[in-house]
């Protein structure tokens, strides 16, 4: 299978990411700011048509990067965490899923010097589970911002909070067992290390 030049920049993969990333605050001004949440939900399907594209068009073209293996997991970590925030701002999210979403994250950002010493560099290849985990948490969020609203809630917001839940309960439990895995994994390359 072909991989691209690894040391490429400029690829279109590299710019959906890019723009992906601009996203980002734009969201959180949405969402937090004026509360334009028809707009901040445009911001996230755009992400997640981006997230898919740059992928797609990275193996179709050939043109994986280094950049691109690094730039696609930040994006995915920053919109959980900037749409975290926001949601738990807004009281739409509880704050203990804030809080066990970003310390998942806490424990990988501890392996990363350990990954740096063994010569890794800053992280292992992103694993399947851990991509389904991130798919179930950018859809959940999406469903949580519309499920949102005062008083009687109509069926299109009671479905929407039923979905957001279902897949950011799923997301939540596959974010952490990958997390666990990616440790374990960690800890094997130690042991090999040690080993030789």
């Amino acid at each position: 299978m072909a991989t691209g030049n690894p040391d490429r920049i400029l690829t279109l993969p590299n710019l959906l990411s890019c723009l992906r990333l601009l996203g980002v605050p734009l969201f959180l001004w949405l969402i937090l700011g004026p509360e334009k949440d028809g707009l901040a939900l445009v911001v996230l399907m755009f992400s997640g048509f981006t997230d898919w594209a740059d992928g797609w068009l990275a193996r179709k073209l050939n043109q994986t990067s280094r950049l691109g293996q690094l730039l696609d997991p930040a994006a995915d970590r920053l919109y959980i965490l900037a749409t975290l925030i926001g949601l738990t701002a807004r009281d739409i999210v509880p704050l203990w899923l804030t809080i066990a979403l970003i310390l998942r994250d806490v424990m990988l950002a501890a392996c990363v010097p350990t990954l740096k010493r063994l010569g890794y560099g800053p992280a292992l290849p992103v694993h399947y589970l851990g991509k389904a985990a991130t798919f179930n948490l950018l859809y959940a969020f999406p469903f949580l911002l519309l499920g949102d609203g005062t008083g009687d809630m109509t069926t299109v917001q009671t479905l929407a909070n039923v979905f957001g839940w279902a897949f950011a309960i799923w997301g939540s439990g596959l974010y952490w067992w990958a997390g666990v895995l990616y440790v374990v994994q960690v800890r094997g390359l130690v042991a090999a290390d040690r080993r030789t």
